[in-house]
């Protein structure tokens, strides 16, 4: 795929754009937006993935399409994961829930950031290194065993601070107290951090350790770097809306982390699978492709991924009823 300098400028100019008008609009009102708010945003951003994905269709086929949509389902549903760590993270430092969307905005873009680095050394490696496909296969089947095994979702879970968290705590001269969406102030002669540069910190280092799966997955579905970028940039688009839409619902997806373990797994197995159609490695199969290993077609992947996000929401769905009225009869 062949993508051209305008393109690639066009796509992260109008991604900058919008990035740039959600900053100016919540730093001009910090508020907690309404249902109504949200769903509109989140509408807008679910519509221009799908516009661009019929853009692919007509001006670059059916199978990058097919890739971009897949890539940005799996994005999707991986981020779903990131919110109920950004909850706990907010519950954690008592964010004000005007300020939340500030903080989550900022911290997206940290993300976007992170993850363009991310992705640009991943290409790099697999285009200088084919066998690279078995480190990130090997690296997500043992992701999603991790992930898998911690079962339904636990009501009672605490944010556990990644080191760099509580280093900064720990060295950085601090306030307890939130000022607006200040990040430090001026007080009593000396500069200080305030809680938001603590959150900012968290969400960062967080969506950082959630890329060491995400991108892996995401060049298991396509290995074109501007497909794995785009489905990244749409999928952090409607994050900050998904938040305040789900935050109170994300506890009754108990299934959600069997459901992304076997999204991991199966992403895995296919990279596997593909690393081994492609084998270069000396001392598998005497360097030769493998020819009973399937390369799987985009569509199988697409297909399969619906179906296991589809199966995790209904199976949930379920068991949160079931679980209800099991409540009401007790009762």
């Amino acid at each position: 795929m062949e993508i051209s300098t305008l393109t690639w400028a066009v796509s992260l100019g109008v991604a900058i754009t919008v990035l740039v008008v959600d900053v100016a609009i919540v730093a001009r009102r910090p508020h907690v937006p309404s249902t109504a708010e949200c769903l509109r945003a989140l509408g807008l951003y679910i519509g221009l993935a799908l516009a661009f994905a019929v853009g692919l269709w007509a001006t670059a086929g059916g199978t990058y399409a097919a890739e971009f949509a897949a890539g940005w389902l799996t994005e999707y549903s991986l981020s779903v994961d990131n919110l109920f760590i950004f909850l706990l993270i907010m519950a954690r430092f008592a964010v004000p829930k005007q300020y939340q969307q500030t903080a989550l905005l900022i911290g997206i873009i940290l993300a976007l950031v992170l993850r363009g680095v991310f992705i640009a050394v991943g290409a790099a490696a697999i285009s200088a290194f084919s066998w690279v496909f078995y480190l990130f296969g090997i690296f997500l089947v043992w992701t999603a065993w991790t992930v898998a095994k911690e079962g339904t979702a636990d009501e009672d879970e605490e944010y556990d601070p990644p080191r760099l968290v509580t280093w900064v705590q720990r060295i950085v001269p601090s306030t307890p107290d939130f000022h607006g969406v200040r990040l430090t102030i001026h007080e009593g002669g000396r500069r200080l951090a305030t809680p938001m540069l603590l959150v900012l910190v968290a969400i960062g280092v967080t969506d950082l350790l959630f890329a060491f799966d995400s991108i892996p997955a995401i060049f298991g579905l396509t290995g074109e770097p501007y497909l794995v970028l785009m489905a990244n940039i749409f999928a952090l688009m409607g994050l900050r809306q998904l938040y305040f839409l789900l935050g109170g619902l994300l506890d009754r997806v108990v299934y959600l982390n069997i459901g992304l373990g076997v999204l991991l797994g199966f992403i895995g197995v296919k990279l596997l699978l593909h690393a081994l159609s492609e084998n270069e490695v000396p001392f598998i199969n005497g360097g030769q492709p493998v020819d009973w290993a399937p390369d799987l077609p985009i569509w199988a992947s697409l297909a399969s991924i619906v179906v296991i996000l589809g199966t995790t929401a209904v199976a949930s769905v379920v068991k949160e009823r079931r679980d209800a009225r099991g409540r009401s009869v007790v009762e």
